[in-house]
């Protein structure tokens, strides 16, 4: 009673028009480099659909990180996971290099099941930011290694070499040691249609389905599709509740290299997980789904379009990531908390808050 009390005083402190409506489970999505202009572009190519356009709550966040006005997706990460602006390329670490636990870390502390899926190689920033405490994005030995914590019930991407003892500088064999912990090792897509449910959520799942990478959306089979729907099943037997981070990595790979058609479709691939989310939030009724981006990635505008043909005249004035602020999209339980500008170190505190983590 004391501590909630404690928790109720921080509220009024810190968020003066916070909401504590209480959610069970938290799916966060990151569409990496996803500004407005990427998420209207990819709705206006689409003839006027995107799922995360209806979501009733919009807000905007702050990207800038510790030591730079543009961040990097590493520094950007850790703010959102673990609530404290970083220095360009660390994860999981402060400004002043000190480790702080991650929403995973603390989610799966309290007892809650937790899960990560992503697009990209699983010691890619995003996903290490929410594993690891490493100086530099670049230590994917390091953090890889950070996985056999088992701080995350399930994870799903690319990444597979950095797992396997021969493409290893120490030789190690994360794979067995996977295996030894109890893990369910997995290195193609269809495997996860052969998972059983345990009760309690303590489901154990490496899906390592690629060697680094894995391919453009159009190539994957509807894997981030495919990959939440099963760990939702997997999930959602814990009374406790779970927290999700899935991540649309390659929106950001398409916005370097400036490919608006290709960008657009791993929107539309984002998308269509953040539908899945939201269908089950409002059947479960005790679920927060939250879309926000990193930083915004090409500096691109809408100079012009048509809905009826989905077409766009699409500008970048970039390779690089910019500052601008990027929009935050809520629905469901606490999904009121999320309107309004604010830091992306606020996003870590509010969730940790309605979760009591």
């Amino acid at each position: 009673m004391q501590r909630i009390r404690i928790k109720a005083f921080l509220l009024i402190l810190l968020f003066p028009l916070f909401s504590f409506s209480q959610p069970k489970n938290v799916i966060l999505l990151i569409g990496d480099g996803m500004g407005l202009s990427q998420a209207y572009g990819a709705y206006t190519a689409n003839k006027g659909q995107l799922n995360m356009f209806t979501m009733p709550i919009t807000g905007f966040s702050k990207t800038y990180c510790a030591d730079r006005f543009n961040t990097d997706s590493g520094a950007g990460a850790t703010a959102l996971a673990i609530g404290h602006k970083a220095n360009y390329e660390s994860i999981g670490l402060d400004s002043l290099w000190m480790p702080h636990p991650s929403l995973i870390k603390l989610a799966k502390k309290k007892g809650l099941s937790t899960s990560i899926i992503t697009t990209c190689d699983l010691t890619h920033a995003t996903p290490a930011s929410f594993v690891a405490n490493v100086r530099n994005r670049k230590m994917n030995e390091e953090i890889a290694l950070s996985y056999l914590n088992g701080d995350v019930n399930i994870f799903i991407g690319g990444g597979l070499k950095n797992f396997i003892s021969k493409y290893r500088k120490d030789k190690f064999s994360l794979t067995d040691s996977l295996n030894a912990r109890g893990y369910k090792v997995l290195y193609k897509l269809d495997e996860l249609n052969f998972l059983q449910t345990k009760n309690q959520g303590n489901n154990l799942i490496a899906g390592l389905l690629y060697d680094e990478h894995p391919p453009l959306a159009k190539e994957r089979n509807d894997m981030l599709c495919k990959s939440l729907t099963k760990t939702l099943s997997l999930l959602s037997n814990n009374d406790k509740g779970f927290f999700i981070m899935l991540e649309g990595s390659q929106i950001d790979f398409e916005a370097h290299l400036n490919r608006f058609d290709n960008m657009v479709e791993e929107i539309l691939d984002f998308d269509k997980a953040v539908g899945i989310a939201i269908e089950y939030a409002k059947k479960d009724k005790n679920t927060l789904v939250i879309v926000i981006a990193d930083h915004e990635t090409g500096g691109l505008t809408i100079n012009g379009g048509d809905f009826k043909k989905g077409e766009v005249n699409d500008k970048w004035t970039s390779l690089n990531h910019t500052g601008v602020m990027v929009p935050i999209y809520a629905f469901g339980v606490g999904a009121e908390n999320f309107s309004g500008v604010m830091e992306n170190t606020d996003v870590f505190k509010k969730i940790s808050l309605l979760l009591d983590l």
